[in-house]
């Protein structure tokens, strides 16, 4: 963190939307605790890494946007267990929620990534997803960042706390999907499109 500063910080944030697996939840506390000890400027770490996520969540809205509504139609009808009324029923769940679910999604692993695409396939004004997009990761990154630079040497705690966050989150998408397999394979078919 300390040869990458504050910029190197923000592109690991970038990175991190595109490849979950790097994890914001060590990024951010560790860009706080370099910045506690003077490395990097508090403020410039805040900012670099809202940026980051900001660029991250761009580059997937613009694979959804490019991916396009009838291609992920396409998609879902050639997926065991997957009907077209299944993307039916998201679109209008995104068309009524979607400004909630781009600020709160930014708040929630595994849907921090993923809920840019949805935005992208579904042509959520650019303006109103870049201001929602802007506002829930500063708070996010502002909590994990500013949580590292008060612990300090102790910043680490932060994310054996997010750890259990993240497993309990990972625990109700595996449920949710099991539950969504035995409902589907108890009530088999397709689906049908409707007109649009």
């Amino acid at each position: 963190m300390e040869a990458l500063g504050a910029p190197g910080a923000g592109a690991a944030i970038a990175l991190e939307n595109l490849f979950p697996p790097l994890p914001s939840e060590v990024i951010l506390p560790l860009a706080g605790f370099t910045a506690s000890r003077g490395e990097m400027s508090l403020w410039a770490a805040l900012l670099w890494t809202t940026v980051g996520s900001i660029v991250g969540a761009l580059a997937l809205y613009w694979v959804g946007a490019l991916l396009g509504r009838e291609r992920l139609i396409a998609i879902a009808a050639k997926l065991p267990l997957v009907k077209v009324a299944d993307i039916e029923k998201t679109e209008a769940w995104f068309a009524k929620h979607g400004a909630k679910a781009v600020f709160f999604g930014r708040m929630i692993p595994i849907f921090r990534s993923l809920i840019s695409v949805p935005a992208g396939v579904e042509r959520m004004p650019v303006t109103t997803f870049l201001l929602l997009t802007t506002a829930g990761s500063a708070i996010w990154n502002s909590i994990f960042v500013l949580a590292g630079y008060r612990l300090g040497e102790d910043w680490e705690r932060v994310s054996d706390l997010v750890s259990v966050y993240s497993r309990v989150v990972l625990v109700a998408v595996a449920l949710a999907v099991v539950a969504f397999i035995l409902f589907r394979l108890t009530r088999p078919g397709r689906g049908k499109r409707r007109a649009s």
